[in-house]
């Protein structure tokens, strides 16, 4: 048998792909006159664009690495109750980050700070309370800045003001944002696999069971949503990556990991497939909807370009043809919120790009190269041990 890795480089070179993507769609959201492919199709549309596949290809990869965290906490002797505490910890620190994160999209200008001041008071909330704090830092000033972040989010949660002028009101869950949906996703699907014992044969039901689901809420079999997975789609992204990555441990240890080519391929492809097929059945394709299209679609994507990684980093070596961007790999959360800096603080001093700098290609360019320069801006804070830890 063959040596499993405690993690794959591979998936870490996903992540940061996906990261640097990310940052990109999300940054040229803003600019105008740029192809209709790269953005996020309507809500209403029945259409995917190629924004729409990056969110998915996030949670497949949280499912991707979460076999490796549990294991490698199993492995060393935590116990039962120390692994759930650092799932739901971990959750939490997400889902509440998410949810201040929701109530900026309501931030009311009536309320006493601007709103870009409140963002960047709330992002350094988070540094405070999550940051990774060197060993060697006293557990006094730790405790300190982590309770001075926690007093932060206080602040501003008892300061905020969602709604207009005439209709005020206080924070509330519309939806849990990205980083809370990530942490419902996890939460769920961690538990699962800490219950199951990392067993195929719970496993492979459950994610039928969120299949299943996500299908009957958009064929209208079913009404409503259930409270802490919705129609079951990012779980089932979530569980979808779980499943390959178990898959991918077992040929490994069995010695058949020459199978994964023909797998994986496979497997992405009869996705896509299936996807197009169920397509005029379940509601079309749509992100917005999260329709089962949608999540056929992205999660077979995700599987082929998961090849891709494997055979050019974990086979060939190539890891150094993602050097430029592996902090977004290894410090994905802090290169995520970054953003929040750079777009807020440009809002607070009123400073706008020039015209020919938020138009057509050299908008999408400037994208990139703010993407590319967060990135790197995190790698010098990753030297510094300024990350976050969750």
């Amino acid at each position: 048998m063959q040596q499993l890795p405690k993690r794959l480089l591979s998936i870490d070179v996903l992540r940061a792909v996906t990261m640097l993507l990310m940052i990109f769609v999300n940054d040229a959201s803003g600019v105008k006159h740029i192809p209709e492919w790269i953005d996020h199709a309507a809500g209403n549309a029945d259409a995917m664009g190629f924004a729409d596949t990056i969110f998915p290809a996030f949670l497949f990869i949280v499912g991707l690495s979460l076999p490796f965290a549990l294991k490698n906490r199993i492995n060393k002797g935590n116990s039962f109750i120390s692994i759930l505490t650092y799932i739901v910890t971990r959750s939490a620190a997400l889902i509440i980050m998410g949810f201040f994160h929701v109530n900026l999209e309501s931030y009311s200008t009536a309320a006493l700070l601007p709103k870009a001041l409140w963002a960047i008071l709330i992002t350094i909330g988070f540094f405070l309370i999550w940051l990774d704090y060197p060993d060697t830092m006293s557990k006094a000033k730790r405790y300190s800045l982590t309770a001075l972040g926690i007093a932060l989010l206080i602040a501003m949660a008892v300061l905020y003001k969602g709604g207009d002028a005439l209709n005020l009101r206080w924070m509330r869950p519309s939806w849990w944002g990205i980083l809370g949906i990530i942490g419902w996703a996890y939460l769920v699907c961690a538990v699962v696999y800490l219950l199951a014992k990392g067993k195929l044969t719970v496993l492979v039901p459950v994610l039928i069971l969120f299949v299943a689901i996500n299908i009957a809420k958009h064929a209208g079999i079913i009404h409503g949503k259930i409270w802490f997975i919705g129609d079951a789609a990012s779980v089932t992204l979530t569980m979808g990556g779980i499943m390959i990555s178990e898959i991918y441990a077992r040929l490994v240890t069995l010695g058949k990991s020459h199978q994964i080519w023909l797998i994986f391929g496979a497997t992405g492809i009869l996705l896509i497939v299936l996807g197009l097929l169920i397509r005029p059945y379940t509601d079309g394709i749509s992100k917005i909807r999260s329709t089962p299209a949608w999540i056929f679609i992205c999660s077979g994507i995700t599987i082929l370009v998961f090849e891709l990684m494997i055979y050019l980093v974990d086979v060939k070596g190539k890891k150094n043809w993602f050097n430029w961007i592996w902090p977004a790999g290894t410090s994905t959360l802090t290169c995520y919120l970054m953003p929040y800096f750079q777009v807020f603080l440009l809002m607070l001093f009123q400073i706008n790009y020039p015209a020919v700098f938020s138009n057509g290609i050299i908008g999408l360019a400037r994208s990139m190269a703010t993407a590319f320069i967060l990135i790197a801006i995190v790698g010098l804070m990753e030297k510094k041990r300024i990350r976050l830890k969750v």
